[in-house]
């Protein structure tokens, strides 16, 4: 082999090994390709949606119990957040092949006659997780607490219930985050996260007043 021959022969090697080491890594997702997923990441949206659907469930009662303003444009706010998330969540179920919670399924589930929310003498609810790893959420009896309560008590039994709603909103998504795959799941808990704290901050200030 002459040594022109043997210098092209080199270089077509060096350039296809550079393509195997470099080519792979680059190499854009398959369109349609849908990112890992885990049993945590399905746990976590099989539990959000009910949890969601609970937290529209009371936002949702605040125009006809209410005057006051400030807790209006909160609801407001919780409507037009977790609406959307509910879409996401059921999406990635779907394209999971993974059952989608019914609709409606957003009361906690009393225990041997105790209200899975247990009030403390103020009236806040302690959160008490279920099995399925569902937390913050409100029993048919607080629910119903709430439905009959009216101006400046319903605010109050509201605000109190829906801080501990959110905090167990909170502690389910850092469950997500340390247990979780999914590149979209793991953003979305990590905006549960934010947007709830906020939320619980500016809730405690309206006791506060």
């Amino acid at each position: 082999m002459t040594h022109s021959m043997r210098a092209r022969a080199l270089s077509a090697v060096a350039a296809g090994a550079l393509a195997v080491a470099c080519g792979a890594p680059s190499q854009p997702q398959a369109p349609g390709a849908a990112p890992g997923h885990n049993d945590a990441d399905v746990a976590f949206a099989q539990g959000m949606i009910p949890h969601h659907e609970q937290a529209i469930e009371m936002a949702a009662m605040v125009e006809s119990h209410s005057d006051n303003a400030e807790l209006a444009a909160l609801a407001t706010e919780i409507e037009a957040a977790q609406g959307p998330e509910i879409e996401r969540l059921t999406t990635w179920l779907r394209e999971w092949d993974e059952p989608v919670p019914p609709s409606g399924g957003g009361h906690a589930t009393d225990t041997g006659g105790q209200s899975s929310a247990a009030h403390d003498d103020h009236g806040g609810a302690e959160d008490h997780g279920g099995a399925d790893g569902m937390t913050g959420m409100m029993s048919d009896d607080d629910m119903a607490r709430l439905a009959v309560a009216e101006g400046a008590e319903f605010d109050r039994l509201w605000v109190e219930m829906m801080i501990e709603h959110h905090r167990g909103a909170v502690r389910m998504a850092e469950r997500e985050l340390r247990d979780g795959a999914h590149p979209g799941v793991r953003e979305l808990a990590r905006e549960i996260i934010e947007v709830q704290q906020a939320e619980i901050d500016r809730m405690r200030a309206m006791l506060d007043a």
